[in-house]
């Protein structure tokens, strides 16, 4: 006796299990990236952050270790950009927490459609002059390729993003605990007020 096979049904189960994993992919790609898990112990070894040097946008070279027990949040940049006005929001989460221990780090580039193209004096009055930037910004550098800035090879090492270790553009930001550890990665598109939770709760820990 020859079974009946139902292309009907056999259709609709297809269908279905395609749009169940394509409703999945758009909701991993629409969050935030979280990668890394907040357990210290996991990451103990790879704890290098204040290894790094890099050069402040005056020209002095700033050692990692002078953050030492902040919160950070360290961004990558460009003055003519879409995501530019998130220069306000951070300057707000950086007046609204530098007081319990939190620092915006901002690392101009000129990778991304070269939205970055001024020299650092430039983007110095720029950021100061249209948005009123008071936290600490760095001389303009690489983020991915051969020349990458160390400190990028490394935050890129522990925290990839949702196409990879490649940052995908400007204004991703890696948020660092007290200790040194990379913690979260956020995409372009999540604006600095989403992170104000996420900092909160950080610096309550490293306030306890």
């Amino acid at each position: 006796m020859k079974t009946k096979i139902n292309l009907n049904n056999i259709s609709k189960s297809i269908l279905f299990l395609f749009i169940l994993f394509t409703v999945v992919a758009c909701n991993k790609s629409t969050n935030k990236y979280k990668v890394r898990s907040k357990d210290t112990k996991e990451i103990a070894d790879n704890n290098k952050l204040y290894e790094f040097k890099a050069k402040s946008i005056y020209g002095r070279e700033v050692p990692m270790d002078e953050f030492k027990g902040k919160v950070l949040l360290i961004v990558n940049t460009a003055s003519e950009c879409g995501f530019t006005y998130q220069y306000g929001g951070l300057e707000k989460l950086y007046k609204k927490y530098k007081a319990e221990g939190f620092m915006v780090l901002g690392f101009p580039s000129n990778q991304f459609g070269e939205q970055e193209p001024g020299n650092n004096e430039t983007i110095a009055k720029f950021c100061k002059a249209n948005h009123g930037v008071t936290f600490p910004l760095f001389s303009k550098i690489d983020v991915n390729g051969e020349n990458a800035h160390p400190l990028y090879k490394y935050l890129k090492s522990q925290l990839s993003g949702f196409l990879g270790q490649k940052i995908k553009w400007n204004f991703t930001k890696f948020l660092i605990d007290s200790k040194g550890y990379p913690i979260e990665r956020y995409g372009s598109s999540t604006k600095p007020k989403e992170i104000d939770a996420d900092i909160k709760k950080l610096l309550k820990k490293y306030n306890q």
